[in-house]
């Protein structure tokens, strides 16, 4: 806690609980190495469309997907500390889903954006915002001058 000019009590959270920080980084890095791996998927699936290997346009398709469930995961990357709730449930649905779209290129990724998505939940229900207090009021004084509880 500390005093503003005017006397008011201030408690002190201005700053972000570290929780929606570390949701933050870990979805940042999940969102990295998730897109690499998405890309890594796709150059793989293109290499197998060259050389016509069984079925490789199915994973082509799911490289891309996982592309835009990496988009998706920037988006709630980005929202962590706005909206925590709405960006947990978007790096969980990204986690989850880049598992299931391309499993071993986001083996790695998956598990990052689903902490991140943990920590991004439980580390809403804190409040973010600078609370105040009406200062204290001074008590009235007694005496000569007339105040309160005194005769004349």
């Amino acid at each position: 806690m500390r005093a503003c000019r005017r006397g008011a009590i201030m408690e002190d959270k201005v700053h972000a609980p570290r929780m929606l920080i570390t949701a933050m980084i870990l979805g940042g890095i999940g969102v990295v190495i998730g897109l690499i791996g998405g890309f890594g998927a796709l150059l793989v699936g293109g290499l197998g469309s060259t050389f016509e290997n069984g079925g490789p346009g199915n994973f082509v398709g799911l490289a891309f997907t996982a592309g835009f469930i990496g988009v998706a995961a920037v988006i709630g990357g980005a929202l962590v500390r706005g909206a925590s709730k709405t960006a947990a449930l978007l790096l969980l649905v990204s986690g989850v889903g880049g598992f299931l779209a391309v499993s071993t290129a986001w083996i790695v990724a998956g598990p990052l954006l689903i902490v991140g998505a943990l920590l991004a939940w439980f580390g809403s229900g804190r409040p973010g915002a600078v609370t105040a207090r009406p200062p204290p009021q001074p008590e009235p004084k007694s005496g000569p001058g007339g105040g309160p509880g005194t005769e004349n």
